[in-house]
Order: structure tokens, then C-alpha cells, then sequence
């Protein structure tokens, strides 16, 4: 039977991460045919991950890795896990189907959008898994501070539903599997909580996490920018895409002050 501190702990988790599906009611407001939606929705796509890598998940890994191993090699080790983290997503990619060479139309078209959609929801969730650890471990010491950090949480995975949701809802028409990867993607919060409960507690240090959140950057860092913002591209709209980027990289460390 759970304890009440953990009960609440994972209730905290469970909160922040269904905050993605708020996200993807964009679905019930644009049209499916609107190209330029689509456009501005992986191009914000493209900058939360990126920002999401730069000014969270990296810094966090750094100063996790510095406590375990010092200033000098903390900075190397996130480095160097960063690095595995493209590796691996460049890895994973490989084994992933991609269009090839269009006869008719001369062009080599990117990946496919239900593909984008999918690896994002990937990355969303792998980014989501230790966010669901970090709050649950923070709630279970400190339910106020773990109030606090859900909310942030909550915030910021609002942008990463629209991420996820839009790609998907424009590749296969269908808001239910929109919402479906959406749930999917913000579901591996509560899941880490609960795996931290159950089994986790006494592993978790600040190597682990921060090679977590390295490696977890890393693959952010290389959807955003060899999926998302070529898809964003593709279709014409270069200045909204970029603008679009460049929002999404603004609006999430606003998020935090909400």
C-alpha cells in the first residue's frame, strides 16, 4: 500500500506529465489542409526541443555529473554524453524507413510526417521519464517543492504536446491518434515516477540522472534539427518556420515564471 507522501508524490507527476495533452487541443482548431499551421507547429516544435536541451536538460546534467566528479570532468562527462546521444539517435535513425529520390518530381522529399511525429514522441517521452523521477523524488522529500516543480513541469509540456500532436494529426488525419502519441509521449512521466517508487529509490544518484539527461539532450538536439526543422521547410513558409523556431525557443523559459 502506498504511503501518503508517495501518493502524492505520484499524483504530482501524473498532473505534470498529462499537461501534454493540453497541447494537442490545437488539433480540434486547425485545419488538416493548412500548411502553414503545420509549418509554424514543427517549426515551434523544433525550437521547445531545442531549448528544452540547452537550457534545461544540459545544464542540469552538467551540474549533476560536476557534483558527482567535479567541475572538470563534470563538464567533460556531459559533453561526451551529449555527443552518445546524437550517436544514438543518428543510430536508431538509420533503421527508421525514409523516403527516397522522387522520379516524378526530382526532389528528395524529407521524412515523412507521421515518422516526425513518431520520433518526437519518442524524444518527448524519453525527456519526460526522468522528469517524472526528478518530481517524484522532489515531492516524496518535500510535497511544496514538489508542487512547485510539477507545475514548471506542467507548463513547458503544454508547447511539447503541440510537437508531438501536430505532426501526427497532419500525417494520418486523425485527432484520436494525435491524442493517442500525445498520451503516449506524457504518460513516461508517471511511469518513471512509479518505477522510482517501486524500484528505483536506492539507484538513483546524480550520475545516473545526469548521464540521463545528457544523453536525452543529445537526442533532442538531433530530432529538432535533422527532423523537425527541415519538415518545416519543405513546404514554403521558410520565414514562418523560422520565426516559429525561434518562438518556441522563447516561450519555454517563460514557462517556467507562469
Amino acid at each position: 500500500m502506498f504511503e501518503q507522501d508517495a501518493f502524492f508524490a505520484l499524483a504530482l507527476s501524473f498532473g505534470a506529465g498529462m499537461a501534454t495533452l493540453l497541447g494537442a487541443v490545437i488539433v480540434f482548431v486547425t485545419n488538416k489542409k493548412n500548411e502553414k499551421v503545420l509549418t509554424i507547429s514543427l517549426g515551434f516544435g523544433a525550437g521547445v526541443m531545442i531549448c528544452v536541451s540547452f537550457t534545461d536538460l544540459f545544464p542540469n546534467a552538467q551540474a549533476m555529473l560536476s557534483q558527482f566528479a567535479g567541475a572538470r570532468y563534470g563538464i567533460l562527462l556531459s559533453v561526451l554524453f551529449l555527443i552518445a546521444g546524437v550517436l544514438l539517435a543518428a543510430s536508431l535513425d538509420r533503421f527508421v524507413p525514409h523516403q527516397g529520390y522522387d522520379e516524378d518530381t526530382g526532389g528528395k522529399p524529407h521524412q515523412n510526417l507521421f515518422r516526425v511525429g513518431f520520433v518526437s514522441t519518442l524524444a518527448i517521452a524519453l525527456h519526460n521519464f526522468p522528469e517524472g523521477i526528478a518530481t517524484f523524488m522532489a515531492g516524496y522529500n518535500d510535497l511544496s517543492l514538489g508542487m512547485a516543480i510539477a507545475a514548471a513541469i506542467a507548463m513547458h509540456n503544454i508547447p511539447e504536446g503541440i510537437s508531438v500532436a501536430m505532426p501526427i494529426y497532419f500525417a494520418t488525419g486523425s485527432r484520436g491518434k494525435a491524442f493517442k502519441y500525445t498520451f503516449l509521449s506524457g504518460i513516461a512521466e508517471p511511469v518513471g515516477a512509479l518505477l522510482a517508487f517501486l524500484v528505483l529509490r536506492p539507484f538513483i544518484n546524480d550520475l545516473v540522472l545526469g548521464v540521463i539527461f545528457s544523453l536525452v539532450a543529445g537526442i533532442m538536439l538531433y530530432i529538432a534539427l535533422e527532423e523537425l526543422i527541415p519538415s518545416s521547410r519543405q513546404y514554403g513558409y521558410n520565414r514562418h518556420a523560422l520565426i516559429a523556431t525561434f518562438a518556441g525557443i522563447c516561450i519555454m523559459p517563460l514557462s517556467h515564471i507562469i
